[in-house]
């Protein structure tokens, strides 16, 4: 890529955004940095070439090239190059909706991610810098929208702090998921999940959290939710009891009192709310 060095700061008090950039920019020759009450905003941090080393709560980690870090707001750090060369692109940012979104995709602390073959972070980035230079007045909009496409695949397939990307923890057991969804009738239980992914129920269950955010239990039992509403909207005549049977529920009863803590509204009022709104 071109070496020539680029920032483009905005205006932060006027963003009505959700989430807005609050500056970007690729520096060819990056410097020492000290912050000793670190940045205002979310910063993310990623070497192009070369490598940097970058210092916060007593941890040092190593930035090499496709390696970045999203640091949290106001985070005592220092970063410095750790050679005679390192360029790196960042980006930060913040927004009424910064928080909510990163806590939703259970993004809370300060870490490292490396890009994998699955996704460039850093042609994300540029793509971001390129619409603005087009189009400066009006990139507000499309960078908020390419600014939560990044924090998406720096979720679904960034390896954190050298651990597997969600993806790569996804890719271990999607045959289980394949599995769990044809065979909803049927009374499963963590053990038998464990036995036909040929692994431990305790490896098991760690992927799915990592993956999903739940035990395999849990997610089972969403499965069963979702099959249950599109039964309860698309087939008016099956009982509560024949559609209890098909997305295995033990009994009616346990059926009805699961939907409702999951959706807060019990199978037939679901069903009759939808029913209204297609007629």
């Amino acid at each position: 890529m071109e070496q020539v060095k680029k920032r483009y700061s905005f205006s932060t008090s006027e963003s009505f955004l959700p989430l807005f950039i609050e500056s970007i920019g690729f520096n060819p020759t990056e410097f020492d940095i000290k912050r000793p009450n670190g940045y205002p905003y979310f910063h993310w941090l990623q070497t192009v070439e070369g490598e940097g080393r970058f210092s916060y709560n007593d941890e040092e980690i190593l930035l090499s090239k496709g390696k970045g870090i999203l640091l949290f707001p106001n985070t005592p750090h220092e970063y410095h190059p750790n050679g005679s060369e390192w360029s790196t692109i960042y980006v930060t940012f913040g927004g009424a909706s910064t928080e909510s979104i990163l806590k939703s995709l259970q993004i809370n602390r300060t870490a490292a991610y490396m890009e994998t073959e699955k996704v460039s972070f850093q042609q994300i980035v540029l793509e971001m810098l390129q619409t603005i230079e087009q189009e400066a007045s009006f990139s507000q909009f499309e960078n908020s929208r390419d600014l939560y496409h990044l924090l998406i695949m720096i979720k679904k397939f960034g390896q954190m702090n050298n651990q597997p990307s969600l993806s790569q923890s996804y890719e271990k057991i999607k045959s289980v998921v394949k599995w769990l969804e044809e065979q909803l009738s049927e009374d499963i239980r963590l053990p038998d999940m464990a036995q036909y992914a040929k692994m431990s129920s305790q490896y098991l269950n760690l992927l799915f959290r990592e993956s999903f955010g739940m035990s395999p239990y849990s997610f089972l039992i969403q499965l069963r939710i979702r099959e249950s509403k599109k039964l309860l909207v698309s087939d008016s005549g099956l009982s509560l009891k024949e559609i209890t049977e098909k997305v295995g529920f033990k009994d009616v009863s346990h059926f009805v009192a699961t939907f409702r803590r999951k959706e807060g509204i019990t199978p037939k009022k679901y069903r009759n709310l939808h029913k209204t709104a297609t007629t």
